[in-house]
């Protein structure tokens, strides 16, 4: 690699991989996930990129392609898009899933503001990793009452994160 652009694929792609899963970890919440979205932004966007680009511009490229897959995988989960990311995302912020302790804590808190069955559902999906279909099983629901727990408790969960920050 050049100062000014990649030599090959496989740069772009040891170069960036671990910025692209960070981000996507972080608001997916979830190493399965996660894992298949970095792995839909590199495919999405190995077509239109140029290898002649500059670093930033591959760059500024993922980031834009990031956003769109996470736009169409909150689209997908809970039928509207949810994507506000900040501008310099994977810079500055290390997240891991090996687990962070004042993440942890923070996302018990949250869970323990909610009402019994939305912090349920959120436990069984994304702690318990468990599909749409194994959630709502276990809860006694139609897949779709799941899916709407899920998206009432993500919202709820939202705005009890917020009270938190203030």
């Amino acid at each position: 690699m050049t100062e000014d652009s990649y030599a090959d694929w496989e740069a772009v792609y040891n170069d960036n991989v671990d910025r692209v899963y960070r981000m996507m970890f972080a608001k997916v919440g979830n190493r399965p996930d996660a894992e298949d979205l970095t792995a839909e932004v590199f495919v999405t966007a190995l077509r239109p990129l140029q290898l002649s680009a500059s670093v930033g511009e591959v760059r500024a490229y993922l980031s834009a392609t990031v956003r769109t897959v996470l736009a169409a995988y909150w689209r997908r989960t809970l039928g509207r898009e949810i994507t506000r990311l900040d501008e310099d995302w994977a810079l500055t912020e290390s997240v891991t899933d090996a687990g962070d302790s004042g993440a942890a804590a923070r996302a018990e808190a949250i869970l323990a503001e909610l009402p019994e069955r939305y912090r349920r559902i959120l436990q069984l999906r994304f702690i318990g990793s468990c599909s749409l279909k194994e959630a709502a099983t276990e809860l006694g629901v139609t897949v779709g009452n799941a899916k709407v727990l899920q998206h009432r408790a993500l919202r709820q969960a939202a705005v009890v994160a917020e009270r938190m920050e203030v």
